[in-house]
């Protein structure tokens, strides 16, 4: 039997007593064994990452951002291994897979290039008022201590990434914690930064037990919490410490809005394989995925047949497969959820198009119409390859139809009217509008983040590290300004 693999405490390879088993949600094979810290671990990566708080933060930003550099090459070299490993716990199709490690290569290296610019200060003239003359203030950001990232099981690696990198560029210690379902991406993370010369305790990966989160949640020598996850859990998470800055990244169920002067073929086709495609990519278990596709009465009953046709033509099956585009849910359990909300729907009225077939942890891509207002896929987010489609008369309605949500992550417009595209931006109740595309398009330096019940605070690169940090003014007296 080969060794579990370590986790990484204060930056060393550590193994505890426990461990549990990483299998593949295609096939069920052993992916990997992976070792749980004991409690005492834990303690020792949290104490450290306390005590390295001041010295981390002083570091000068050349060694962070060659710190970043390294881990920037070493993904690059290593891309098709991590990504065959990703597919392999995740169920991600391996093309998804290779993109996702792209995605995290582009991650530290836009986090590497931040640290070299990040904090140069801002002059402000305090003279505007008699009692400020002579006076001038200067504010930098500061990190607000040592920060607690509790990623996901759908994008194991790259929103492993959106917690660490911002992290080492601002000079905050992280303790990072992976999904107990997929681990392993976020291990091979921690050797990469192994080979660097980070302080001592500024970084940790640790594969606790969900169960076990709360101690590290509470423990107040962490002040910052990032966490992206479900709704339930996040807001949990925040309610529990209130005076923590929690950053939350929940979920959705985005809307691709498709306008009545978007009629052309040439439109109706990219728009369907746009949503086809990002309704389905990795199992639909994104939350920026197409769950509803509101259509203008004008171009409906073309678009829907072609939609339709799109999905069919996806690839269902083996993710190690290049040719597979969906593959399975991360495990029988999601795809048995998946499977009993659509059922729900379809006795409720719903008319099934395509789909509603689930084989193990495989769910079959699914489009539905008429879906009752009254059923759980009305108004939660599947978090699977389910999409609804919605006739609409207007502007008006469909935006309105976006709204009637109780998230808002991001929405696609499918439109080519530049007034209509300001509008949208006005009127949507979400974090993001993508115009031309699906909700599901996200470049990792933007900001990302929801309105309402889909979390707070903002991601992409800049924005994690501003979220990070805090501002602190210097005032200088005696200035002869």
């Amino acid at each position: 039997m080969t060794s579990p693999h370590a986790f990484w405490v204060a930056g060393r390879q550590a193994t505890g007593a426990d461990s549990f088993d990483v299998t593949n949600p295609y096939d069920g094979r052993l992916v990997g064994t992976v070792s749980v810290p004991t409690d005492a671990q834990v303690e020792e990566a949290v104490a450290a990452a306390h005590a390295v708080r001041d010295e981390f933060a002083a570091t000068p930003a050349h060694v962070r951002a060659a710190a970043l550099d390294h881990v920037v090459r070493r993904l690059t070299e290593r891309t098709e291994e991590i990504a065959q490993l990703i597919s392999a716990e995740n169920g991600k199709p391996i093309k998804w897979a290779r993109g996702e490690v792209g995605r995290a290569v582009s991650v530290f290296r836009f986090a590497a290039e931040e640290a070299r610019r990040f904090n140069g200060g801002e002059a402000q003239r305090l003279d505007t008022d008699l009692g400020g003359t002579g006076r001038l203030g200067l504010t930098r950001r500061f990190p607000r201590g040592a920060v607690l990232g509790i990623a996901p099981f759908n994008f194991p690696l790259n929103l492993s990434a959106h917690k660490v990198a911002p992290a080492i560029a601002v000079g905050a210690p992280i303790i990072l914690k992976p999904a107990p379902a997929t681990p392993i991406s976020s291990l091979i993370l921690g050797e990469l930064l192994a080979e660097t010369d980070l302080p001592a305790g500024s970084w940790s990966v640790l594969t606790v037990p969900n169960d076990k989160m709360p101690a590290l949640v509470q423990d107040e020598r962490l002040p910052v919490i990032s966490f992206t996850g479900s709704g339930p859990v996040g807001y949990a998470i925040m309610e529990s410490v209130p005076r923590k800055h929690c950053t939350l990244e929940l979920g959705g169920n985005g809307a691709a809005v498709v306008l009545g002067d978007y009629a052309s073929d040439e439109d109706l086709d990219w728009a369907a394989t746009r949503i086809a495609t990002f309704s389905n990519y990795q199992g639909g278990q994104s939350c920026i995925s197409v769950q509803r596709v509101i259509v203008d009465a004008s171009v409906h009953d073309r678009l829907v047949p072609k939609i339709v046709a799109a999905v069919e033509a996806l690839v269902t099956g083996d993710p190690a497969d290049a040719a597979t585009d969906v593959g399975p849910l991360v495990s029988e359990d999601a795809a048995q959820r998946v499977e009993s909300w659509v059922d729900e729907a379809v006795q409720g009225g719903a008319e099934l198009l395509t789909g509603g077939k689930r084989d193990g942890a495989t769910y079959a891509p699914t489009v539905l119409a008429s879906l009752p207002d009254d059923v759980t896929l009305s108004c939660e987010e599947v978090f699977g390859p389910v999409m609804s489609i919605q006739k609409v008369d207007g502007e008006a309605e469909a935006f309105a139809a976006v709204n009637s949500s109780k998230y808002g992550l991001q929405a696609g417009v499918f439109t080519h009217d530049l007034q209509t595209a300001f509008r949208a931006h006005r009127a949507l109740e979400v974090g993001g509008v993508i115009i031309g595309d699906v909700p599901s398009y996200r470049a990792d330096q933007m900001p990302y983040g929801g309105a309402k019940q889909s979390g707070v605070g903002r991601e992409g690169v800049r924005y994690a590290m501003d979220d990070y940090t805090y501002e602190r003014v210097l005032v200088l007296t005696g200035l002869a300004l």
